[in-house]
């Protein structure tokens, strides 16, 4: 796979049918082995071992309903309440981070008003914090650890 600009850790993937998969430790399952499958693992080991996260409040995948429509965030990260904070958009190492990612992220934002939003293509991190009084944003230049996000 691709080399990313996110610390290494132990892979395990597998084959199934001919078809490589890889295991996630959030959902506790092989998935297929995509390359933005590829991003997402390395991103949320690295919110787990690097920055703190506890891998009990993240989740992959998350379903929700905008205007109308099923819609899934990549991932979501949640407080001790468990309500949400964090949503991560992954995207392919090849696939360039633009402000239509930004907008895609944004919507997902109208339904669970997070406090951060962070979009990795694994070689690119973006974060941002909103700011709801303002109705404005602000780049971060780091990923915030766990504990800065409460």
């Amino acid at each position: 796979m691709f080399e990313l600009n996110l610390p290494p850790f132990d892979v395990k993937i597998s084959s199934e049918a001919g078809k490589k998969r890889i295991f996630d430790f959030i959902r506790r399952r092989h998935v297929a082995l995509t390359p933005e499958e590829w991003v997402r693992q390395h991103f949320v080991h690295f919110l787990a071992t690097t920055k703190g996260y506890p891998p009990a409040l993240m989740a992959n995948e998350v379903q929700l309903k905008l205007n109308g429509m099923s819609r899934r965030c990549d991932t979501v990260v949640y407080d001790r309440a468990l309500t949400p904070r964090v949503i991560v958009e992954y995207k392919a190492p090849s696939v360039e981070i633009t402000q239509k990612v930004f907008d895609q992220i944004s919507r997902y934002n109208r339904v669970l008003h997070v406090d951060y939003l962070i979009v990795s293509n694994g070689l690119t991190h973006y974060c941002c914090r909103i700011d709801y009084d303002t109705q404005g944003y602000s780049f971060l230049p780091d990923i915030p650890s766990y504990e800065e996000i409460l």
